[in-house]
Parts: structure tokens; sequence; C-alpha cells
């Protein structure tokens, strides 16, 4: 079967190929509606694929953004991810998405292989220490974001959470319940957000008189992570009420020890958790948690990498979500 070329649409549609061209290269504001349309109708119909490489060297733009992320197995991960690919797609642009595992090595690879890949730009949740990576992405003058995973420098475009407000209004809610024995779970020590949501936590029983190294634990945001630390918790800590994870995940693990354990929950333990993914609401009790928008900062990042890509002007370089208390049955 003969390939189908922009000469053959341009033909059918009584226009030259600069004209077909233009169409499909997004560089068609000169050209009406009606003529537009019925090259797209007839490209459509004749299932035509446009050559991305050709494309990319008429236009010195590949359409397409990369996503590095940490874990695709955390549901945070892939609902952002998840809504970085449908604003990209409205946008007109394609979505390679990399998993890192949390390895900076590999984190290092995929950025290589995305920059030989001519990628317009990347969003960038860091998986830990990635200073080399940054400079990789400044010396080769790719645009990227970062979002959630704060990196100090002060020349980065980002999307953020108030980690540090979530916890306070999360520990507020559980004092004002009447509870004193607050146990809280760390993330990752490496991590800008670990550090964050712990000093939220600690600020706030340290304002009452209620701070204590014997109730912090140190986790590491999976689940696996989650049942480890809560059967130290149950072996270690002689009095609890309540128990802070600093991810849903954690939350989920320490939830099926307890449970196990014979604690009902929240009549014997409170648990809050920090995110919102969707299963918070599907699992038994439901979850108490502090929400991310997750899906407003996934499209807010997305924006913010188009404009840098497209040179605008006067972008905000930061953007920061308020998250909320939601209530549910563990707390």
């Amino acid at each position: 079967m003969k390939k189908v070329t922009i000469s053959d649409i341009a033909k059918l549609a009584g226009v030259s190929k600069a004209t077909v061209s233009m169409v499909f290269n997004n560089k068609d504001e000169n050209i009406s509606k009606e003529t537009r349309e019925r090259i797209l109708k007839i490209a459509k119909e004749l299932n035509y694929i446009p050559n991305s490489v050709a494309r990319s060297l008429a236009t010195n733009r590949s359409f397409s953004i990369g996503i590095i992320l940490p874990d695709i197995t955390n549901p945070f991960f892939s609902e952002i991810a998840r809504a970085i690919e449908d604003e990209a797609n409205s946008l007109g642009y394609n979505v390679v998405l990399c998993n890192t595992d949390n390895k900076i090595e590999k984190e290092e690879e995929y950025i290589k292989l995305l920059i030989s890949k001519l990628i317009d730009g990347i969003i960038f949740i860091a998986g830990g220490d990635s200073k080399k990576s940054i400079f990789l992405l400044k010396e080769k003058g790719i645009p990227f974001v970062l979002v959630d995973r704060y990196i100090e420098d002060k020349d980065i475009f980002g999307v953020f959470c108030k980690n540090y407000e979530g916890i306070v209004d999360g520990v507020e809610y559980l004092l004002n319940k009447g509870k004193r024995n607050i146990v809280f779970v760390k993330g990752p020590q490496k991590l800008e957000i670990s550090k964050q949501r712990f000093l939220g936590y600690k600020d706030t029983m340290q304002k009452y008189g209620l701070y204590s190294e014997e109730l912090v634990f140190q986790g590491d945001f999976t689940l696996e992570g989650g049942k480890k630390v809560t059967e130290d918790i149950i072996k270690n800590v002689k009095k609890f009420d309540s128990i802070f994870y600093s991810n849903d995940v954690m939350a989920f693990g320490g939830i099926k020890v307890l449970l196990k354990h014979g604690y009902k929950i929240p009549g014997d333990v409170n648990i809050i958790g920090f995110d919102d993914v969707q299963i918070s609401k599907f699992i038994e009790p439901e979850l108490t948690t502090i929400a991310q928008p997750i899906y407003e900062m996934g499209k807010s990042a997305c924006n913010l990498l188009i404009r840098l890509i497209n040179k605008e002007e006067n972008v905000e370089k930061i953007l920061y979500f308020r998250p909320k208390l939601i209530i549910r049955g563990t707390a």
C-alpha cells in the first residue's frame, strides 16, 4: 500500500505543500479555519501519520516532553504523571515517561537519553541529591520544571506543596481531639520534603510541650517500609494514640500491621497520611490524610514547562499549593 504523503493531502485539499506543512506544525495563524479543518479531515481519512523526525528538523522542536519520576508504583507519582500527560496532550505534546527507581545513576542516564532524543523540556521529580542532573539540564539548555521535591537552587522553576503547613494542620487536628501521644513517621532523610514535614510535626508538638524523640520513627515512603516501621512502633512505644505517616503509602502498610495486631482504627489508634492518593477513599476504614492537589499540580507543571519552551516572558518561577486536611474514617 502506497505511503500517504503531504503532497497527496495538498492535492486533495487544493492547497500547497507549504500550507499543509504549516497546519501540521501549528504555524497556521494566517490560514483560514475552513482550510485548516479540510486538511485535517483529509489527513484523518487517509490515516496520515506525520514524520516526527522531519517535523523536528523543520521546526527545531520534537513536541515531546519527558517526565522523570522516582517510583511509578507509588500512586502519588502515577497520578501526577497522568495529569501532566492529559495537559500535554491537550497542548499538542507527547510524553516520554522515565522511572528511576530512586536511583541517581538511572536518573542521570535518562536525562542523557532524553537530551539525545531532542526532547523539548522535562518535568523532573528528583529521586534524591540530583545536583548533577540539574547541571546536565542547565548545561544543555533544556527547559525543566521541578515538581514536589524541592532542590536548593535560585535558578529553578518548580511546582511545590506547602508541606510544613499541611503537617501542622494534621497535628493540630489530632491535639484538638485530645490525642497527646502522637507518633510521627518521617520520609527519606535526604529529601527536603521529608525535612519540611518532620519540622511541621516537631514545631507543633514542641509548642504544646509534647515533643519526644521516642515518638519519631524513620520511614521510606513505601508500603513495605510502612509495615516495617509500624512493627517497630508497636514493639518500642509503650503508649501511643495516633500515628502520623509522612505519606499515604506508608499509612496503608501501617494499617495492615495494626489490624493484624488487633488494634481498632480509630478506636485504639488514629491514623493520618499525606498526599490523598485516590485509593485513600477505597480502603476500609477510609484514610484521613493531608491532601495535595495532585492533578492541579501536574497540570500547572506542564503549563509552566510549555511556557518556558515557548520562551514566554514574566513566567512565575515557583508555584506553591496549600494542602488541606481531609477527614475520613481513620482519625
